[in-house]
C-alpha cells in the first residue's frame, strides 16, 4: 500500500520536528517541511502531496491564505494545526476550503483520523468535480448533436433517427467524437448560409 505523502508547514522548527516524528511513526511519509505559507504553496505545487498540515500563524503568508490557494488550484487538502480557536479564524478557514482543523496541543492519536478524513473528502471533491465536468460535456454534446440533426433534417429531408444515424456513422468513419462531427455540420451549414 502506498504511504500518504505529507508536507508540514509551521514556523516553529520544534513543532515541525515533533510532527514529523509523530507522522512517521503513524506510517505517513513526510516529503517536505517549510516555515511559512508562501513556501508551503510553492513546495505543494512542486511535490503534489496527498495532504498539507499547516499552522495558521506564519510569516509572509498565513496558513489560511496558503490553504485558499492550494484549494483553488486543487493541489492538496489542507489540515490546519493551530493554537487558535477563535470563531473568526474558523470562518476564514471554512471560506478557504480547509478540510480539517486541529487545535494545539494535540495528541498523535488526533492526527491519523483527521488526515484520513481530509484525504477522503478531497478525493470525493475531485470525483464530484470530474463528474460535473463529464455531465457538462455530455449536455454540450447533446445540444450540438440535436442542432446538427435539425440541420440534416431540414437540408436533406431525413427523419430524426436517420439524421442521428448519419452523424453516428460519420463519427465512426472519421474516428472523431460525435460532438466534433456535429460542430462540423453546424459550421458547414453556417458557411453555406453566409455564401448565399
Amino acid at each position: 500500500m502506498e504511504r500518504t505523502r505529507v508536507i508540514i508547514a509551521d514556523d516553529e522548527s520544534i513543532i515541525r520536528m515533533d510532527l514529523r516524528e509523530m507522522l512517521t511513526s503513524l506510517g505517513y511519509l513526510v516529503i517536505g517541511e517549510v516555515g511559512d505559507g508562501r513556501s508551503a504553496v510553492n513546495l505543494a505545487r512542486e511535490l503534489r502531496p496527498d495532504v498539507v498540515i499547516m499552522d495558521i500563524k506564519m510569516p509572509d503568508m498565513d496558513g489560511i491564505d496558503a490553504a485558499k490557494i492550494l484549494t483553488e488550484e486543487r493541489i492538496a487538502p489542507v489540515l490546519l494545526l493551530t493554537a487558535y480557536s477563535q470563531q473568526e479564524l474558523i470562518e476564514r478557514a471554512k471560506e478557504a476550503g480547509v478540510v480539517g482543523y486541529i487545535v494545539k496541543p494535540f495528541r498523535e492519536s488526533d492526527l491519523a483520523p483527521a488526515i484520513e478524513v481530509a484525504v477522503a473528502r478531497f478525493a470525493e471533491f475531485r470525483a464530484l468535480e470530474k463528474e460535473v465536468g463529464d455531465l457538462k460535456l455530455a449536455l454540450e454534446t447533446r445540444k450540438l448533436v440535436d442542432r446538427a440533426k435539425g440541420i440534416l433534417m431540414d437540408t436533406q429531408g431525413v427523419t430524426e433517427a436517420e439524421a442521428f444515424r448519419k452523424i453516428q456513422k460519420m463519427s465512426m468513419n472519421t474516428r472523431k467524437p460525435m460532438k466534433e462531427v456535429a460542430e462540423a455540420i453546424i459550421l458547414a451549414h453556417q458557411a453555406s448560409i453566409a455564401n448565399i
